[in-house]
């Protein structure tokens, strides 16, 4: 009789930095928690590129559980948005990071003005895109004319890359992103848990 293959639980890096929108990425952190079979399934932690505490918006201060130098491989990326976003798109120390990373995740999911972020690593090209509708502009602006971008869907599956809208948005995009790697009864239990109304694509 074979034995049963258990798969390793997938590595989830939520990447944090000062000015970072705090929902957008303590809602698909939350959401990943909730899915994960109690660590079974998903191991989800938290990235910046310094040791240092780092400053949300709203002066909320967070401990990275890791940085670019210490991070285990991440199976699943998440690039959140927020005002800092405007001031990391042009950190090349990051933008590099995430493109190194990104040659090897599974999937790649951005929040709100995280699009910002990774036009600027290039992998962007030719894509479906989409952001918060406020920086729509900005980021038609910072990708190339072969990029499409949308600015009336929540969320925007190109594979390997997932895009999302602003602040809430990114739950549903998370929680799709369950649906695909563990089916749709996963992706509901999940909302069901967080009591939280699914917005579907």
């Amino acid at each position: 009789m074979a034995m049963e293959q258990v798969r390793q639980a997938r590595n989830v890096a939520i990447l944090i930095f000062d000015l970072v929108e705090p929902l957008d990425f303590v809602g698909p952190f939350e959401v990943f928690i909730s899915a994960s079979n109690r660590g079974k399934d998903l191991k989800v932690y938290t990235v910046a590129e310094y040791e240092r505490p780092v400053n949300a918006i709203g002066n909320l201060s967070i401990n990275s559980a890791y940085t670019f130098d210490t991070c285990p491989k991440p199976d699943i990326l998440v690039v959140p948005g927020g005002w800092g976003s405007r001031k990391e798109m042009w950190n090349e120390t990051l933008t590099t990071w995430i493109r190194e990373v990104s040659n090897d995740v599974e999937i790649l999911l951005t929040v709100c003005t995280g699009a910002l972020i990774v036009a600027k690593t290039n992998v962007l090209d030719g894509l479906k895109v989409t952001t918060n509708r406020s920086a729509i502009d900005e980021l038609r602006d910072n990708v190339s004319p072969t990029t499409i971008v949308l600015d009336d869907v929540r969320y925007v599956d190109n594979g390997k890359i997932v895009l999302s809208a602003g602040v809430s948005a990114g739950i549903d995009a998370a929680l799709y992103v369950v649906e695909r790697l563990f089916g749709e009864e996963r992706a509901v239990q999940t909302a069901r848990m967080m009591e939280y109304d699914w917005v579907r694509e």
